[in-house]
């Protein structure tokens, strides 16, 4: 029974954890792309992540248009997140010493990408249900990944009404989460 109800709360912990740290991360990817401020799916984020992010803007000022204080937010997240998980299965979080910051780094690496590929997902299959579909948040995908997606498109034209610059970046984001995932088995850090 102790085993299940430590699986229960494993379960609980880390996906309300991931969830915030996840809404904080698209925060500043949103934020890095310039989407609209106004979209409802937005404004849910910012009144999701306001609360802890403010005492960290106060502290940490934005640097070239970037959201410093979001980045250590999900950052210090991350790390509360590893140790409340590896306190819960026992395990001693002292154990991975100066890991701990570099596992937490790499995880929101891991976490970025995973809404990259994710978004990219949803965009690509709405195109072929819903082409002309205006919901606020496949827009909000759009110009999530446009940036992205961009400089594939001037190297691979659509060909056919065919977008294959998705899938070209797709397998690069697909590369680069394997590649981080060795580089996270080669220090002993499980992602």
């Amino acid at each position: 029974m102790q085993g299940t109800l430590v699986q229960i709360a494993l379960f609980i912990v880390n996906t309300l954890g991931t969830l915030l740290i996840g809404a904080v991360v698209v925060r500043f990817l949103l934020q890095v792309v310039r989407a609209d401020f106004y979209n409802p799916l937005s404004q849910m984020i910012v009144k999701i992540t306001n609360p802890l992010l403010k005492p960290f803007r106060k502290a940490i000022p934005g640097f070239g248009g970037f959201d410093l204080a979001a980045v250590i937010l999900a950052l210090v997240l991350q790390i509360v997140l590893i140790g409340l998980l590896q306190l819960i299965q026992g395990n001693a979080v002292g154990l991975y010493g100066g890991l701990l910051f570099v596992w937490a780094f790499l995880a929101i690496i891991m976490m970025l990408l995973g809404v990259y590929m994710i978004s990219m997902f949803i965009v690509a299959i709405a195109s072929f249900i819903a082409p002309q579909s205006h919901n606020y948040a496949l827009a909000l995908m759009r110009q999530l990944i446009d940036p992205v997606c961009r400089p594939m498109q001037k190297l691979i034209p659509p060909m056919g009404g065919f977008d294959f610059s998705f899938m070209a970046v797709a397998m690069i984001i697909y590369i680069l989460r394997i590649f981080i995932t060795g580089v996270g088995h080669s220090l002993g850090i499980p992602l």
